[in-house]
């Protein structure tokens, strides 16, 4: 399964290795191609030793990518900014890939220049369109920052972790454990919450219901006790509970929400658990009941007749 997600994260960078390889056999590829040309432009040795090149690129993101998830696993506190220096390595392999073997492929004179722009314009407007989208908006994502590697972001209904931006796509690891891959280029059209933003806590909010008739600064108490008392409560943020009064199924009830912070947003719905289990048993301890339809016990008003208005 590791190698196989490795696989297929490379994969999009090596493509555009290869095709810019490729460029002048595209320039080239007409019905009757001049190969003579084609020979003037390229390097044959230096396309093979490119080969290598893109080899030893494959082997070096494997390296970066296995000792990311060592040190993720033994520093846990500091897995964002380990994700983060592994993101922009792998950019930077890809570039540096690019580089070397279009140096080392190709005599960089004006007709090598002319012949790879003219290449390139053909394969952006066609075949490599959308891959250099997706590519610049992955750029564009690692300057504008909508959110970062290991936020726990909501985004088209999928919720869950950012565990990499690639140069195609924005991979996201939902609490269901499922991989969910999303082009850059629709990232930056949509719209994306990061409950996070590259901190390990973030906030959780947490609704619970009790009747009107019940002891609601009691109630209050005991949710913020629940909160605090959690193994998963981050201190050094406060626990606001804020009150309201709604209507739950047509039942007049006091809603109490508390915000309290999870110190490691992986933990999210463990510390939900923990706290609405803690609240229901103190709840139940002290006779805290759940909204219910109430009955008035005060009479109605009786009006007669002479009570009306006489313009009636």
């Amino acid at each position: 399964m590791h190698s196989s997600n490795m696989r297929a994260r490379t994969l999009p960078g090596l493509v555009v290795v290869i095709t810019i390889l490729l460029l002048p056999v595209i320039a080239y590829g007409q019905d009757t191609p001049d190969f003579s040309k084609l020979a003037d432009v390229i390097r044959w040795g230096g396309v093979a030793f490119s080969l290598l090149i893109i080899v030893g690129s494959m082997i070096v993101l494997r390296i970066v990518d296995d000792i990311a998830e060592r040190l993720s696993k033994r520093f846990a506190n500091r897995r964002p900014t380990i994700q983060k220096f592994e993101s922009a390595a792998r950019f930077a392999i890809y570039i540096v890939a690019a580089a070397i073997c279009v140096a080392l492929s190709f005599r960089l004179d004006s007709t090598a220049i002319t012949v790879i722009g003219g290449a390139l314009a053909f394969s952006i407007g066609f075949a490599m369109r959308d891959l250099v989208a997706a590519f610049i908006a992955g750029i564009t994502i690692m300057i504008d920052r909508p959110f970062q590697v290991g936020d726990r972001v909501s985004y088209a209904g999928e919720y869950g972790d950012v565990i990499k931006i690639g140069l195609r796509s924005v991979q996201i690891n939902t609490l269901d454990h499922n991989i969910v891959t999303i082009p850059n280029n629709k990232i930056l059209t949509d719209v994306t919450s990061s409950g996070n933003y590259g901190a390990l806590e973030m906030q959780v909010a947490m609704d619970f219901y009790i009747g009107v008739d019940q002891d609601i600064q009691q109630a209050i108490e005991l949710v913020r006790e629940a909160c605090l008392t959690s193994p998963y409560v981050f201190l050094e943020q406060p626990v606001p509970v804020l009150v309201k009064q709604t209507i739950v199924q047509d039942y007049v009830a006091i809603q109490i929400k508390a915000r309290p912070y999870v110190f490691d947003c992986r933990y999210e719905k463990a510390f939900e658990t923990d706290v609405h289990l803690r609240v229901a048993k103190a709840f139940s301890a002290e006779h805290i009941l759940p909204p219910a339809v109430l009955h008035r016990t005060v009479a109605a008003p009786t009006f007669h007749i002479q009570d009306l208005p006489k313009s009636l």
